[in-house]
């Protein structure tokens, strides 16, 4: 019997195991895909540096072919970019320094380092359940690459399956953000024109001229860029008779900073589409199992955030894994105890996304009016989400918009 099942192989999953492998425990994950597979997500936040460095993956991430982003800038609905925000200018360390990601190699470099720590890594076994006995979570059931059914048991049971969200839909705990009803349609060019220098590898966030979606664009390897379009549900999919691709390309018309920098370039791929996306679930814990990352909540792809709560809440799971079988101590209360900090992070994200959605919200005039808590700003957009200046910045942001309030864990 393993000490700990990890379901899901990308970049929560892989953490976990690798961690709690390297503990010398035995650790089995499954995953239902064959690596290296496509996934979004590509955009680095600097502090998934620390991670890295616990991982054992900086040296592999510092030699890679993956550009480095150095800043963020945003463009307004007049076409008009702001200066680049580089993230050095706050920290000079070169954590503050990260990486654009192609995630098919991304999440195999991840999956490789679990399985070089001891993880025993099952590829192309899908669960179909996780089993429980009352409601403690005992096992698996899952069909392997050979199309053998095999039951496997184990203490804890952690759920990184993404959006799929094992265990959180079967426990029906998860639920959407009804506020943040968005809905992307993205794609991948070759040949879209870059800056120049540190400003090569940036993150750009571009608005449409009516302020009704943006844009993200984001630099790769091979010459390639990641681009998608963010809006309203009801705007960019329900209310539209066109296909996909035409919405896609109706936007991109009012975006003309976007249209200057894709003129010359060929799309690779067909346009994908995600609808309703932001969404947590209530738990983060029971007796016997953990969700990590995506399988616990996804808020929006705005401030590229998704990767660094997908490391950062797998390597917290794992130290409250490791300390739960020291003791063997398999209860909610032990495996959740790093629940409620983590949630101040993802509350952080949470109400900076509410703001960025707010149409009477504007982050200069904010900072121009409270310069007291642009560290604080700084940390968020940098992943530094447990700083002591991030939470005073929301007094003063709810006097300039409408945030949400605070959302607190049922278990």
């Amino acid at each position: 019997m393993s000490n700990v099942i990890v379901i899901g192989g990308g970049p929560a999953g892989s953490t976990v195991a690798a961690l709690v492998a390297e503990a010398g425990h035995n650790v089995q994950l499954f995953e239902r895909e064959n690596f290296p597979r496509f996934s979004i997500g590509e955009s680095l936040m600097p502090d998934t540096y620390w991670t890295f460095k616990r991982l054992g993956v900086l040296d592999k991430l510092k030699a890679s072919a993956f550009p480095r982003k150095h800043s963020v800038q945003f463009f307004g609905k007049s076409g008009r970019g702001s200066a680049p925000f580089y993230f050095s200018d706050n920290n000079p360390h070169e954590s503050s320094v990260t990486w654009q990601v192609q995630r098919g190699e991304f999440d195999l470099m991840l999956l490789d380092n679990a399985r070089d720590k001891g993880a025993e890594i099952h590829q192309g076994a899908r669960v179909l359940e996780v089993l429980f006995d009352g409601e403690r979570a005992s096992g698996v059931r899952a069909k392997l690459a050979d199309g053998q059914g095999q039951t496997f048991t184990a203490p804890i049971i952690v759920d990184a399956t993404g959006q799929s969200a094992l265990i959180g839909r079967k426990l029906k705990i998860t639920e959407p953000e009804a506020q943040l009803k968005k809905a992307s349609i993205y794609t991948h060019y070759r040949g879209g024109r870059r800056d120049n220098g540190n400003d090569e590898g940036a993150t750009l966030i571009l608005h449409t001229d009516n302020g009704d979606s943006w844009f993200w664009y984001i630099p790769l390897p091979d010459d390639i860029v990641s681009v998608g379009v963010v809006g309203a549900i009801d705007y960019l999919v329900q209310g539209r008779k066109e296909d996909t691709q035409t919405i896609f390309e109706q936007e991109l018309a009012r975006c003309a900073p976007m249209q200057e920098r894709l003129q010359d370039a060929e799309q690779l791929m067909p346009v994908k589409t995600t609808k309703d996306f932001s969404y947590r679930a209530s738990r983060m814990t029971g007796e016997g199992w953990v969700l990590v990352g995506d399988a616990f909540c996804f808020l929006d792809p705005m401030y590229s955030s998704g990767v660094y709560l997908a490391l950062k809440s797998g390597e917290m799971a794992a130290d409250a894994i490791i300390d739960a079988i020291t003791k063997e101590d398999f209860s909610a209360k032990q495996l959740g105890g790093f629940g409620t900090e983590f949630l101040r992070g993802t509350e952080a994200v949470r109400k900076m996304v509410y703001a960025f959605y707010s149409k009477d919200f504007n982050f200069s005039k904010f900072l121009k009016r409270y310069p007291d808590c642009k560290q604080g700003v700084i940390d968020v957009l940098s992943g530094n989400l447990f700083s002591e200046h991030v939470e005073p910045i929301f007094g003063p942001m709810g006097e300039m918009c409408e945030l949400p309030n605070d959302i607190t864990l049922t278990g």
